[in-house]
């Protein structure tokens, strides 16, 4: 049994001033709350249906009863780490409610959890298996001739590669990618760990099968260790007493350890075709057979930097402009983080209507 001393503590308390240690003591309080009482706010709750389904794949259409105003569907397509509930996090901070509210007829295409009966599955399968039909079935529920595609993250890296092999297939009119990696030459520090001579891949994925969530999240806490993880509750205990940030703080964290195993083989592709040898924006990338080639997409093009994203750099997104094809084409810089690109008030009140703006001007 460990026995804790709290004289030091106490003793602390007393010295302060009457109200000073009142209100001290209802801070300690109410951070034992958040930390271990308080249960977890609901997520995801903009209402959806599922108009389709493979293996652990849903797609979801959102609000389906809303009348819809603008006759373009969205599919966003997001990454195989995390669950995609960042972009439609609460009520309010939701970038799915933001566009459907706005009458725009909204797809998700959820991946799922990956189960170690999926640890053979490769990018490609997602890429071609899934993606073209999930488009298909989204211009077929909604009537509409042609679609938008929204990648975020990686999963705007193989929206990317999608619509480079579909663009003549099915018709694509927009392309938007949120801080999309495309170049890999400069990962930053991403480029010194998954260095191939260091770097074990192959025996990662052998022992593993299925990349754990924990292992690809201890990851990207290292690029910014004291502020991930001992920074995440001095944030807190600074600013207990103010709700609103009490529960942006609970979503964040509830988001940020909900991870999902990443299927071996997709994670052996990412990490050596694209970190290790970059062969996207390089023409080298091969899918199925197919080589892919950026230059293919003419989808009017909108692609978000936010100069503040440690897991995804600009120079890695930037490149992308000056590969493609598209006549209308936008690189919009904004100054935000990885997730609060999407999330939190400023993208509330500035990146959504933005990129609303942009869809609907483009639309026509």
């Amino acid at each position: 049994m460990v026995t804790l001393d709290t004289t030091p503590i106490q003793e602390w308390i007393e010295s302060l001033p009457k109200n000073q240690a009142f209100e001290t003591l209802e801070k300690l309080k109410r951070f034992n709350e958040v930390l271990f009482t308080d249960p977890e706010p609901e997520v995801g709750q903009t209402p959806k249906e599922v108009i389709w389904t493979k293996n652990k794949a849903k797609l979801y259409r959102y609000q389906p009863y809303k009348e819809k105003t603008n006759k373009v569907p969205i599919l966003i397509i997001y990454a195989l780490i995390n669950r995609p509930y960042i972009l439609d996090l609460y009520p309010g901070n939701s970038f799915i409610e933001y566009l459907t509210d706005c009458g725009h007829d909204v797809y998700l295409l959820d991946w799922g959890t990956a189960g170690y009966e999926d640890r053979h599955l490769k990018l490609e399968d997602y890429i071609v298996d899934y993606i073209p039909r999930a488009a298909k079935k989204v211009l077929k529920t909604s009537g509409a001739k042609e679609i938008t595609m929204f990648g975020y993250c990686m999963g705007g890296t193989m929206t990317a590669i999608f619509t480079a092999l579909y663009q003549k297939k099915l018709p694509i009119r927009n392309l938007i990618l949120l801080t999309s990696p495309i170049d890999f030459e400069d990962a930053g520090l991403y480029t010194k760990w998954l260095d191939k001579r260091y770097f074990k891949l192959d025996n990662i994925v052998e022992t593993l099968g299925n990349v754990p969530s924990d292992f690809i999240d201890f990851g990207n806490k290292l690029l910014n260790p004291l502020s991930n993880t001992v920074g995440v509750y001095v944030n807190i205990a600074s600013n207990i007493d103010n709700e609103d940030k009490v529960l942006n703080w609970k979503l964040m964290q509830k988001w940020l350890n909900d991870g999902v195993p990443f299927p071996g083989e997709a994670y052996r592709q990412w990490i050596r075709d694209f970190y290790q040898e970059n062969k996207l924006i390089n023409d080298e990338l091969v899918i199925r057979g197919e080589r892919v080639l950026l230059s293919n997409i003419t989808a009017n093009l909108l692609n978000i930097v936010a100069t503040r994203d440690n897991i995804v750099l600009p120079q890695q997104i930037e490149p992308l402009n000056d590969k493609v094809s598209s006549k209308n084409k936008t690189l919009h810089v904004v100054n935000a983080g990885h997730v609060s690109v999407i999330t939190g008030k400023r993208a509330v009140a500035e990146r959504y209507p933005y990129i609303e703006q942009w869809i609907t001007e483009n639309s026509k």
